[in-house]
């Protein structure tokens, strides 16, 4: 169902001043071909309306030619900032970036956060945003359970379907998604809301079933027969089961990269606004699953690049999988039992 100019304005208000906007500062408001008009609209009278100096940078798609689908997420290759000095000196002159385009996993994007310019990702269809926009209690409980990863040298995940996965941690930090940024040089998602960090290179083994009802991204498709993965010196070297198996298969297998079937992030959701269930009642082009990657109390993993974490695996092919009913164990200790998170966090009654 859309949602008025009106609530999307007061949405985007909400987040820019968690995101500490302030009257004089700089936004660059990054878009290309496929940013909602909506979602740009509100955000540049929001800006304004706050007291920004505000600006807008177009940029032409790239990839689309290489891309198996249209999903921003299906190709992580070269970007619009790729060789491109003049468009990369905008944004690192911004105080804060509001990328409605998808700028992800690139050197380009680490060095605008290194200047200390802020990006939020923000290209969810706008009734997303609306339905979760972040509040100071989701900083608070993914900042929690980030800290219980940072401290943590081994997480193991079980399921009912067969998984037992351990992952020794340390190599890498621990990373906190609430959907705004609030400190110079951070990158955030709206909407988000999960904890995750990556296993120590080479280090992750055993066996991940994935089950009835577990999603694929961005295939956004769920599965409906198991598919079993056998994870050995951190790779997936066996991906085994029926057809939904030998599509995954077949789908990282055309990237040619060794590299793409390295495990890459893990972690567990923590947003009670996210359900399971929506992404059934979106059309594919529309969304590229957010509400699956945050749902509480999903094990979120990922085969392919390690960048974002300051790892050196820049593979153009990156698989998001929600699991549903594991439980997921830090050094022994259930953060999630069977699909439920337990960390006992009480939302304020007014969750906006």
């Amino acid at each position: 169902m859309p949602v008025s100019d009106h609530q999307m304005i007061e949405a985007w208000r909400k987040v820019l001043r968690l995101s500490r906007l302030e009257p004089g500062q700089t936004v660059t408001i990054l878009t290309s071909a496929a940013t909602h008009p909506q979602t740009l609209s509100t955000a540049l009278t929001a800006t304004q309306s706050m007291g920004a100096i505000v600006n807008r940078l177009d940029l032409p798609p790239v990839n689309g030619e290489k891309a198996l689908s249209r999903d921003a997420l299906a190709y992580l290759g070269t970007t619009p900032l790729t060789g491109n000095p003049a468009a990369i000196a905008a944004l690192k002159a911004s105080d804060l970036v509001l990328d409605l385009m998808t700028l992800l996993f690139s050197p380009e994007q680490h060095e605008i956060l290194q200047g200390g310019t802020r990006i939020l990702l923000a290209v969810e269809p706008p009734e997303v945003l609306a339905r979760m926009v972040p509040c100071e209690a989701d900083r608070e409980r993914v900042k929690a359970a980030s800290q219980r990863l940072a401290d943590a040298q081994e997480m193991q995940v079980i399921s009912p379907a067969g998984t037992n996965l351990r992952c020794p941690l340390g190599e890498f930090p621990a990373i906190s998604e609430y959907g705004f940024v609030d400190e110079p040089g951070r990158w955030d998602h709206w909407p988000s809301g999960f904890a995750l960090t990556w296993p120590n290179e080479g280090a992750a083994y055993g066996t991940i079933v994935l089950d009835q009802g577990d999603i694929l991204l961005p295939q956004k498709t769920y599965v409906t027969e198991p598919i079993r993965l056998t994870v050995e010196a951190g790779f997936a070297t066996r991906i085994e089961g029926g057809l939904h198996a030998e599509l995954l298969s077949e789908y990282m297998a055309s990237f040619n990269d060794p590299e793409a079937y390295a495990i890459s992030h893990i972690g567990w959701g923590l947003q009670p606004r996210a359900h399971w269930s929506t992404l059934g009642l979106y059309d594919r082009e529309a969304t590229i699953g957010m509400d699956a990657r945050a749902f509480e109390g999903n094990f979120l993993f990922s085969l392919g690049p390690n960048n974002e974490a300051g790892g050196h695996r820049t593979t153009a092919c990156h698989i998001d999988i929600p699991v549903r009913r594991c439980t997921v164990r830090l050094d022994g200790v259930d953060m999630v039992t069977a699909g439920k998170v337990t960390d006992g966090f009480r939302y304020p009654e007014d969750k906006s």
